[in-house]
């Protein structure tokens, strides 16, 4: 049976680097792994006067959720950490308190950036929430992407070495998305 994976992409803007980067991903995974997004732009900002009554796109989002079996981060890097409107999609699948909808589902995380190393901020501090959360994140392979060069002007990614890089991601994610299910 096929892993369901969603794939939340802190990068709204429609040229993010991100963007593309999940486009990549998603092409590359695995027959084994089915992926699933969610456009984290349309939910409101997270308010406790909406969580025991939330909107509809809250609710289908919240959906998403529980039918994924685990979720792939992809973010961007903003002043050492990660953009507000992924920490609000997180907080809203957290919510109300004792009804953690990422309660043991296994994660991972990657990012884009024009750098070497531009989303290590942004992904170590995420690794901090997502622990918070109880979410068994993949450790390694830690994956800073260097996307200055790697796409092509139509966002298709070129660049054979980071294609090597995306499926030597896939793979020990998929390892460990079946071990976690034993």
């Amino acid at each position: 049976m096929a892993t369901k994976v969603l794939t939340l992409v802190g990068g709204i803007s429609k040229d993010s680097l991100n963007k593309k980067l999940f486009k990549a991903v998603k092409d590359m995974a695995p027959a084994d792994i089915q992926i699933d997004t969610f456009d984290i732009a349309t939910l409101p900002f997270f308010s406790q006067d909406l969580e025991n009554d939330p909107p509809e796109v809250a609710k289908q989002f919240k959906n998403k959720i529980k039918e994924a079996d685990a979720a792939l981060f992809i973010t961007p890097e903003y002043n050492r950490s990660f953009p507000g409107v992924l920490k609000n999609a997180i907080d809203w699948g957290s919510r109300p308190y004792g009804q953690n909808l990422w309660d043991k589902k296994p994660a991972a995380v990657m990012g884009a950036s024009i750098g070497n190393i531009g989303t290590f901020g942004a992904q170590h501090h995420l690794r901090q929430v997502l622990a918070y959360l109880n979410m068994p994140t993949m450790g390694q392979p830690e994956f800073y992407f260097n996307a200055s060069k790697a796409f092509d002007e139509k966002g298709t990614l070129t660049d054979p070495k980071s294609k090597e890089l995306i499926q030597g991601f896939w793979k020990s994610f998929a390892k460990e998305c079946e071990e976690l299910k034993k």
